[in-house]
């Protein structure tokens, strides 16, 4: 694969995560002062002027301000979120349901971190009660995702996950 072409994370300025963008562009807003580098691969981007770090994560110098950030909840983006996982027992694909972590006779609702994807045995194991209740155990805390989180087919850079939030655990 071209080095140029190769996926950059793009933080705001308070470092919350705002898009992705390949290296060529990611270069460019560092060397016009756009943005700095915070996380840099293994090798250096040459050309006639010097050679320069290559970078992985960069912070944008200016905040900018986006609305649409968030993603609408629904059941094909818990799915996305959570990878077609069950978020008890792991198992994935196959016949998967949307679990309410507090129940909803308890007052739980409809919210990014109370639902989450489960099997069906593991839902009708749990039933109408907390995890603790039913002594089961998430492997991952229900998270509110930013919306281009729910099209990364696979993290290309394991340097992106301490901002990516993507290691929630309960």
């Amino acid at each position: 694969m071209n080095k140029l072409k190769q996926k950059v994370l793009v933080l705001n300025q308070n470092y919350e995560p705002l898009s992705i963008t390949i290296m060529k562009r990611a270069a460019v807003l560092m060397l016009t002062g756009r943005a700095e580098l915070v996380e840099r691969r293994s090798f250096d981007l040459h050309s006639v002027n010097g050679v320069y770090p290559a970078p992985s994560v960069i912070r944008l110098k200016t905040y900018i301000r986006v609305d649409n950030r968030w993603p609408p909840l629904t059941r094909k983006n818990i799915l996305k979120r959570d990878n077609h996982t069950c978020q008890y027992c792991g198992a994935k694909g196959g016949d998967l349901t949307i679990d309410h972590v507090i129940p909803k006779n308890r007052g739980g609702r409809d919210t990014w971190d109370n639902l989450v994807t489960a099997c069906v045995k593991c839902n009708n194991r749990k039933g109408n009660r907390t995890p603790e209740e039913a002594g089961m155990k998430l492997r991952r805390k229900p998270f509110k995702p930013y919306y281009f989180m729910l099209n990364l087919p696979d993290i290309p850079d394991s340097r992106w996950e301490k901002y990516l939030f993507l290691k929630h655990r309960v």
